[in-house]
């Protein structure tokens, strides 16, 4: 890897720049990555944003979740099912309420957090 640098004053200073890359769209579940890895592994997060591939992994990590998340409903709702909507619909919000915790809290634990 060759290196340029410009001289200022007596000194010679490194020619280092990040190349701006159009913005990402980062959800709920990209953001809660950023944080986990700002707080918990800060030298594979800076490595990451200084070579331009945190973007990248936080935009796979937000689609995998969202794709996880509207697999799950679906399942969690064959193994629960719900009760009758029509007969008690406070009934039926609570239970799609909990199912999306559920399916949520998985998506958390296996991508997010991992």
């Amino acid at each position: 890897m060759e290196m340029t640098y410009h001289r200022k004053g007596d000194y010679l200073f490194p020619n280092l720049g990040v190349t701006e890359a159009t913005p990402i769209a980062i959800g709920k579940y990209g953001m809660l990555r950023k944080t986990y890895l700002w707080e918990n592994y800060p030298n594979w997060y800076t490595s990451m944003m200084l070579t331009g591939k945190l973007d990248q992994h936080l935009k796979e990590i937000e689609t995998s979740a969202q794709e996880m998340m509207e697999t799950l409903i679906p399942k969690l709702l064959q193994k629960y099912p719900a009760p009758d909507k029509a007969k008690d619909q406070l009934k039926w919000v609570a239970h799609m309420n909990s199912l999306s915790a559920i399916a949520e809290e998985i998506v958390l634990t296996e991508l997010v957090y991992n």
